[in-house]
């Protein structure tokens, strides 16, 4: 392997989906104690989603609460219950291209704007033949850092 031209600087979400996400609502806001900070809704993506947060500043980790917009349409952001964990990347062109040639699988889409406005891309939860590197059943976001939470990193080393 080349060596690597990208950074995990840290967990930057996990996102949660059930049928209807009243009562993660009611886990996450009412009961932990967690910040609204957000909602995305999107119709091509099946999924309508409250953005709630704990910490701060570049330490802030957001917990996605996800339903379907409609349970019978795919992605089923509700199966499995963890859907996916997003993890801050100090090079996301650098970290996709190098992650592909190690024969890495990303889902459809490619690098696009995510539900916080960062650019994101999906390591694909399964490898197949051509890209045999997975995320052996979980999906993995990847999510472009802004330069305040790279430099919080870099104090921090």
């Amino acid at each position: 392997m080349s060596e690597r031209p990208f950074s995990v600087l840290s967990i930057q979400q996990i996102a949660i989906g059930a049928r209807d996400k009243g009562a993660l609502k009611k886990l996450w806001v009412d009961t932990l104690g967690l910040t609204p900070t957000g909602n995305f809704k999107s119709e091509k993506e099946n999924v309508d989603e409250d953005i709630v947060s704990t910490g701060a500043g570049a330490f802030k980790v957001e917990v996605d609460l996800m339903q379907p917009i409609d349970p019978e349409k795919r992605p089923k952001v509700h199966e499995p219950a963890l859907n996916h964990i997003g993890l801050w990347i100090d090079d996301l062109q650098a970290a996709v291209a190098w992650l592909t040639e190690q024969g890495t699988r990303f889902t459809p889409g490619g690098i696009r704007k995510g539900a916080a406005g960062f650019d994101v891309c999906f390591i694909h939860p399964k490898g197949n033949e051509e890209s045999p590197i997975g995320g052996e059943g979980v999906l993995i976001e990847l999510v472009q850092a802004p330069q305040e939470v790279i430099d919080a990193f870099k104090s921090l080393a």
